[in-house]
């Protein structure tokens, strides 16, 4: 049993050191010292802390402490976004979509922004159903891309108004009412 405390105290005592590097991370980023920042999320995030990877994936997108680097961006977005950060996975998908450190790839994209929207990510969902619409990484499903946007602007992203209202002339009122019937399902499931 003290050896089991013992283990126990440890692991308690480093969360609670890693927790305050994290604290002190926060601090610097937030007064604009991207150095200390950076000192203190790199070691965070290569022990495996999400919120780190994430953190020093943008620190990499947007040039913050050192220069920007997307290929980097994408390695530690990547992390994150295998330990499902919704952030980090729709960052990565835009990554994808517009070929930033990576090759476009539409169907990584489409991946990517489908695990944020099945998060809740309205630009996620937002993104998806530009996807849907256009083609790009899926065959085009305008139910599909109206279930998305509707879901979208149901979390308040008001500009998807005009997509449903174009989509939907191209739509049966059949293909809207199963729209409608999906994106009422998904709702519920995922808001109860």
């Amino acid at each position: 049993i003290a050896a089991t405390l013992a283990v126990v105290g440890a692991l308690l005592f480093s969360a609670g050191a890693a927790w305050a590097d994290w604290d002190d991370a926060g601090a610097a980023y937030e007064r604009g010292d991207y150095a200390t920042a950076l000192r203190e999320i790199r070691p965070l995030a290569e022990q495996g802390y999400v919120g780190a990877q994430s953190d020093l994936g943008v620190m990499y997108d947007e040039g913050y402490g050192v220069p920007v680097y997307d290929a980097e961006a994408v390695k530690w977005y990547r992390k994150a976004a295998e330990l499902g950060n919704v952030t980090a996975q729709y960052t990565l998908a835009l990554m994808y979509d517009n070929g930033e450190g990576v090759l476009v790839n539409d169907a990584e994209a489409v991946k990517w922004y489908r695990k944020a929207a099945v998060q809740g990510h309205a630009d996620a969902q937002n993104n998806l159903g530009v996807m849907y619409s256009t083609g790009e990484g899926v065959p085009v499903n305008n139910v599909k891309a109206y279930m998305w946007w509707s879901l979208a602007m149901e979390q308040g992203y008001e500009n998807v108004a005009t997509y449903l209202d174009i989509i939907k002339k191209q739509m049966t009122p059949t293909q809207i009412a199963k729209a409608q019937k999906l994106a009422a399902e998904w709702w519920e499931e995922h808001n109860n």
